[in-house]
């Protein structure tokens, strides 16, 4: 009986040149050479009767066809791998690598403690973590999972809610010594407010505030934009620049300490909720399942001003 799959190694070719951009660099990857590589690539259009590559002496591209082949290929090979790791988990110990992205905000803030958990409970698993305020691509950059605040566009992931933060408006007591203290919204006109500048707008993010029960987006005016880096709103505002909006888990410590003090806040109140996404057709191995079962248990042990409602 011939063997249904005998080519797949000719598809891992294909997937290496792909993802290497040349066929030099793939045959240094999977220690061989360009000639072999290419006749697999030749091999494996023979075989599907379509141009995958537009091969010359300076370029290569992908064709459409070689583009659907390739989305297509690597989905069948991450379930391969998930089939294997799901087996080896089986065995035992949970093992593997769980690749998790996450904004600067809840990677440095709620992550640490449970990830020290997780990683003291599971000993051989090793966790990739980006922390960035960039939203990786998942499938096409290989991420396990993605934490992401606000709301969720419709994107066909798996979305299960963490928490719903709570926000809070914060300076310090030295510029509030300084500039006065407002007493109402509309003071904030006359305060050196420090908006963070959007990355998607390149406008300054809207203030959320709540008045009498009404829910107010208030856009600071201000002389300073902050980019980027969102936690560099608290930094200077602890340092007497100025008034931030920012997370009660983020401002809590420094309040208690009294680095920073509350302003307005009669009108606090307003939230965005943090959650946990992930591919709907990837099959997850055991660590990962693990990990995004620790994530999601903690919302329940947040304190009252920070739990959200369980969907």
């Amino acid at each position: 009986m011939p063997r249904q799959f005998d080519y797949l190694g000719d598809v891992e070719a294909f997937l290496a040149i792909a993802d290497k951009g040349t066929i030099s660099a793939a045959a240094v990857a999977l220690g061989t050479t360009a000639s072999v590589l290419s006749r697999a690539v030749a091999r494996l259009e023979a075989r599907l009767g379509v141009q995958l590559m537009r091969r010359t002496t300076r370029r290569l591209s992908l064709t459409d066809a070689g583009n659907a082949y390739l989305e297509q290929s690597r989905a069948a090979f991450a379930l391969m791998a998930d089939a294997e790791r799901s087996m080896r988990d089986q065995g035992g110990e949970l093992s593997g690598t769980v690749r998790l992205s996450a904004p600067t905000t809840y990677g440095h803030y709620r992550l640490p403690p449970l990830l020290q958990s997780f990683m003291a409970q599971h000993p051989r698993v090793m966790v990739e973590l980006s922390i960035s305020n960039r939203n990786v691509d998942l499938v096409q950059e290989g991420y396990d999972m993605a934490i992401r605040q606000g709301a969720l566009p419709d994107s066909g992931m798996v979305a299960r809610p963490l928490e719903d933060a709570q926000l809070c408006l914060v300076a310090a007591p030295a510029y509030l010594a300084r500039a006065g203290t407002p007493a109402a919204i509309a003071d904030l006109a006359d305060h050196a407010c420090l908006p963070f500048t959007m990355p998607s707008t390149g406008k300054p993010a809207t203030w959320q505030l709540r008045d009498g029960g009404a829910d107010i987006d208030w856009v600071p005016a201000a002389r300073m934009r902050i980019a980027d880096d969102v936690l560099g709103v608290v930094t200077l505002a602890q340092q007497g620049l100025g008034i931030c909006q920012t997370y009660r888990f983020i401002a809590d410590e420094r309040l208690r300490s009294g680095q920073l003090v509350p302003v307005l806040p009669q009108h606090w109140g307003r939230s965005r909720p943090f959650s946990l996404i992930y591919p709907p057709h990837r099959g997850l191995s055991a660590a990962s399942r693990a990990l995004i079962d620790t994530l999601t248990a903690h919302a329940a042990t947040l304190p009252p001003h920070t739990a959200s409602p369980m969907l």
